[in-house]
């Protein structure tokens, strides 16, 4: 197991895209903690100024801010050089971006990967790295038969519907997102094997939680929130059936950090993170919770299916919860309902006439 006390190895923690929604939760958990903090971030994402301010508000000369695209190999090498683990968050994360950008999106996926694990193979001190992988590497899951239960899907598979998806379900990359993540996915995995470099990856299902300024192609529940809270119309993609299981970024940042706590165990692994089946709702169920939050039901308009939008993932976190040994997850209803709080307060949005947000779970 790697020391992971900041009295014990003083060097700074690397976590590129850490102005971000994960990343920034991250890099606070870890500056509380007494390390020091290298914030790697282009800054290219609205609001992720304000998470930075916050950071560095919070934790003063613990954070330091290195502005530059993960593209810039030099860059990136110079940032990695005096790192005693990397956390790698920075992408490209939409899908609908890499529909029209594809290039774009595996130059940043792909390449900036590339740089960041050339780096420390170069380094040569076995320097750990977790990756931020997606759920996307399994496809859409069109094998799998569906029922429509109410207003969700569930699968047929009764081992599927129990525990969710695996990390024996083969790979199927779909959508340029989906080849850029998954490429570097199965590369950063390499790099263990080839290299000795001690690697990790977390294939992520829907992260949602405070500082997560969600938009329609990115961060759907914070979305969600935001144009309920504001009393704007939300747009649902196909049926709005789709299930997903959801996990508070607190338990995201545990298994980060549990990753390299016991890297020297899980070196060369992939694990699915998620809320698990506990914590799967769709995108009409959270609506009606989120309608019982604001005391209103939500504006919902429908329009077409988009690319590679599967219609039902939940993550089979068994072995990273074996693995890495997780805490409980957060409910999901309990964290909706922080998150829509923190957003209410966060944007200044003003909420509607009815029961507060503490008394709505």
């Amino acid at each position: 197991m790697r020391p992971t006390d900041p009295t014990a190895d003083p060097r700074p923690v690397l976590v590129t895209g850490g102005a971000g929604f994960i990343g920034s939760n991250l890099a606070d958990r870890l500056a509380a903690d007494g390390h020091r903090v290298v914030v790697y971030d282009a800054m290219s994402r609205p609001g992720v100024e304000r998470n930075l301010a916050w950071l560095q508000s919070r934790h003063g000369d613990r954070i330091e801010h290195v502005q530059a695209d993960i593209r810039d190999a030099a860059r990136m090498a110079a940032a990695a050089r005096d790192a005693k683990v990397v956390f790698h968050l920075a992408a490209q994360v939409a899908v609908t971006t890499s529909m029209v950008e594809p290039a774009l999106d595996m130059t940043v996926n792909l390449i900036g990967t590339m740089n960041l694990l050339e780096a420390l193979r170069a380094k040569g001190d076995g320097t750990p790295l977790v990756f931020a992988s997606t759920n996307k590497v399994y496809g859409d899951l069109a094998d799998l038969d569906f029922v429509l239960a109410g207003e969700a899907y569930q699968p047929t598979d009764g081992d599927v519907r129990a525990h969710g998806i695996g990390e024996s379900r083969p790979l199927d990359f779909h959508t340029p997102y989906g080849c850029s993540k998954g490429a570097a996915d199965q590369y950063v995995l390499d790099y263990a094997r080839s290299f000795g470099v001690p690697t990790c990856v977390l294939r992520m299902s829907c992260i949602y939680g405070q500082r997560q300024m969600g938009t329609e192609d990115q961060g759907w529940v914070a979305h969600f929130l935001i144009r309920a809270l504001k009393g704007q119309q939300i747009t649902l993609f196909g049926d709005g059936c789709q299930v997903r299981d959801i996990l508070d970024v607190s338990n995201a940042v545990e298994a980060y950090l549990a990753a390299w706590a016991r890297i020297d165990g899980v070196a060369g692994r992939a694990f699915n993170l998620g809320g698990g089946p506990a914590n799967a709702v769709s995108l009409r169920q959270l609506l009606g919770f989120v309608g019982r939050i604001i005391d209103r039901p939500a504006d919902i308009a429908y329009s077409d299916w988009r690319a590679g939008d599967q219609r039902y993932f939940v993550a089979d976190t068994r072995a990273a919860e074996r693995a890495l040994g997780l805490s409980p997850k957060v409910d999901w209803q309990e964290g909706v309902t922080r998150l829509a709080q923190w957003l209410a307060d966060e944007g200044g949005i003003n909420l509607p006439v009815g029961r507060p947000l503490a008394q709505s779970a």
